[in-house]
């Protein structure tokens, strides 16, 4: 290479090794102070859009972990409020047993009754007022099997959504509380009970037309019905949830309200005749009511008691829910963390080659600058 005044390409080629090594000195500057290993498309085009995704799946499902927890706090303040109409029930019983005695007179029966029918009205106070932010669990808005309306107007199972997706088999599942009211736990105020407590109690749900037309097929054909009822008489077909057993309601000639059930086998069959009239006691005031409200009261705690257990495995359904989440969203944290992190040791190790061949790089270009000057020697002579 000639010695020359207009070009020195050393110099050239010594700025442009400093320029390339301090980019990457630069380079490791930044991810060293960011933590990351992508900070830009440019760093790593595919990998940012990876990344991307994951932060997003994993913010979804940290916020699916606080929804299960939501749903679990609420089913607990169910749960609590069920325990203290347990003991109201457990009060109740003894009253019932105590008036069921032969030793007390209808004065005190009467009496004992009072505190029967307020522990009734309790428990029917307690179901209407239990909400968990407004949504209220034991009145029997979240009964039913089908979801209507939204927001807290809602009634029906509670959607809890706690999936990135919105797949029915992944990512959210629904909550069903059955209502705990006096009267839907067969306490009726009198000696009768409603359509309406029946299909409460039951867990009963409308039938599709399709059904309601078989229904009325099955309901002309047995001669036992038709002999007590009149055709027009029949109203409000409902199904079971599991869909097994048919019910039609109808009131004869004295006013009476029956449930007439049939099952489903492909072809329908009469099974039994229901009087609500004929339904279970809800007074203590008698001798003879007593007996009777003791069944009724242990029946009111067999329902409760299954009201209880299904939200309690819906608790524990949820928290393992929650265990799951919690895993999964710290794999796809480890994940995105191999993609997006850097590597302190790899990444220092680049620095320390990057801040030394800039220094040199710096110290050759200096070098290279005053080269020219050799040639003001030659011509100096």
């Amino acid at each position: 290479m000639s010695l020359s005044i207009n070009h020195n390409l050393m110099a050239a080629t010594a700025a442009r090794n400093l320029s390339s090594q301090y980019a990457a000195l630069s380079v490791s500057t930044q991810r060293l102070s960011s933590g990351l290993r992508v900070n830009s498309a440019a760093d790593d085009a595919a990998g940012l859009a990876i990344r991307e995704l994951m932060r997003a799946d994993i913010a979804g499902i940290n916020q699916g972990i606080r929804n299960a927890n939501d749903a679990i706090s609420m089913i607990q303040t169910a749960d609590g409020a069920l325990q203290v109409i347990d003991e109201k029930l457990i009060r109740m019983k003894e009253l019932a047993e105590q008036a069921a005695t032969g030793t007390y007179t209808s004065d005190q029966r009467i009496i004992i009754d009072s505190e029967f029918q307020a522990m009734a009205s309790e428990i029917t106070r307690i179901a209407n007022a239990t909400d968990f932010n407004g949504i209220y669990l034991l009145n029997g808005n979240l009964s039913s099997s089908t979801h209507s309306g939204s927001g807290l107007n809602a009634t029906g199972k509670l959607k809890v959504h706690f999936g990135s997706g919105n797949s029915s088999a992944e990512d959210y599942y629904y909550v069903q509380i059955g209502c705990c009211t006096a009267s839907a736990l067969g306490f009726h105020g009198s000696n009768s009970i409603t359509k309406a407590d029946y299909i409460a109690n039951n867990n009963l749900v409308f039938l599709t037309n399709d059904v309601l037309a078989m229904c009325d097929a099955f309901i002309t054909s047995p001669a036992s019905v038709q002999s007590q009822f009149d055709a027009s008489q029949y109203s409000d077909m409902y199904t079971d949830q599991s869909s097994s057993y048919v019910y039609l309601f109808a009131t004869d000639n004295s006013g009476d309200t029956h449930v007439i059930k049939g099952y489903n086998s492909g072809t329908y069959g009469y099974v039994s005749d229901t009087n609500l009239n004929e339904g279970a006691s809800s007074s203590i005031s008698t001798q003879e009511l007593a007996q009777k409200a003791l069944d009724t009261v242990k029946t009111a705690i067999v329902s409760k008691d299954k009201i209880r257990a299904n939200i309690g495995a819906m608790q524990n359904r949820l928290e393992n829910t929650v265990a799951n989440l919690q895993i999964q969203a710290e794999n796809l944290q480890a994940a995105e963390s191999q993609i997006s992190d850097t590597d302190v040791a790899t990444e220092m190790s680049s620095f320390v080659r990057n801040q030394i061949l800039t220094q040199s790089a710096v110290a050759m270009l200096s070098q290279a600058n005053s080269l020219p000057k050799m040639a003001l020697q030659l011509i100096q002579g």
